[in-house]
C-alpha cells in the first residue's frame, strides 16, 4: 500500500500552521501547543524541514521558525521529498540501474510513467491548498476526466 509516515503527515500539519501566519516567527514550543504534537517530535522535524530548505530559523530571545517562501511555492512533493525522499512506485520508477531485472522487464517502462503521472500530482498541489488558505481547490484535470468517465462506464443499479 503506498502510504506516507506519520512524521510526514506530521510536518505537513507544522508547515499548514506556518503558512497560516506568513512572516511570523513561530517557536517550536508555541508549535507544538498548536498541533497537539510532542515538542520533541516537532524539533525533529522543523530541523529535517530546515535542512530541506522549507524554513527558517532564527536564534535569540525572539527566535523560531517560518516558512523560507510563501506556502503556494511550496509543493506537496517538496514536502514528501523532504520526509521520505523522492517518491518512487518501484525500484525502476526511481531511474535507471535501480532494478536487476530492468533488461528484461516489459512493465519498467509503465510503471516510469505512472511514477511521472504520480509526481506531477504532487508538483500540483501547494502548501496553501493543502492548508486550505488557497481559494482555488486543488484541481488535477487528468484525473477528474478519468473519475467522470469511469461513473458513465459504471452500471446503473436499481
Amino acid at each position: 500500500m503506498l502510504r506516507m509516515s506519520r512524521l510526514t503527515d506530521y510536518a505537513t500539519v507544522l508547515l499548514a500552521a506556518l503558512a497560516g501566519e506568513p512572516g511570523r516567527v513561530q517557536t517550536a514550543a508555541s508549535l507544538a501547543e498548536q498541533t497537539r504534537i510532542a515538542a520533541p517530535t516537532v524539533c525533529k522535524l522543523l530541523k529535517q524541514l530546515q535542512r530541506a530548505g522549507l524554513v527558517t530559523s532564527t536564534r535569540g530571545l525572539h527566535g523560531g521558525y517560518q516558512l523560507s517562501r510563501p506556502a503556494a511555492q511550496i509543493s506537496a512533493a517538496a514536502i514528501i521529498d523532504a520526509l521520505e525522499g523522492p517518491v518512487a512506485l518501484t525500484d525502476c520508477s526511481a531511474g535507471h540501474g535501480n532494478c536487476e531485472i530492468e533488461d528484461t522487464c516489459r512493465v519498467g517502462r509503465v510503471w516510469q510513467r505512472l511514477n511521472l503521472a504520480f509526481r506531477r500530482s504532487l508538483y500540483e498541489v501547494s502548501l496553501a491548498q493543502l492548508a486550505g488558505l488557497d481559494a482555488a481547490p486543488a484541481r488535477l484535470p487528468a484525473l477528474e476526466r478519468e473519475m467522470k468517465a469511469a461513473a458513465a462506464r459504471a452500471p446503473v443499479r436499481s
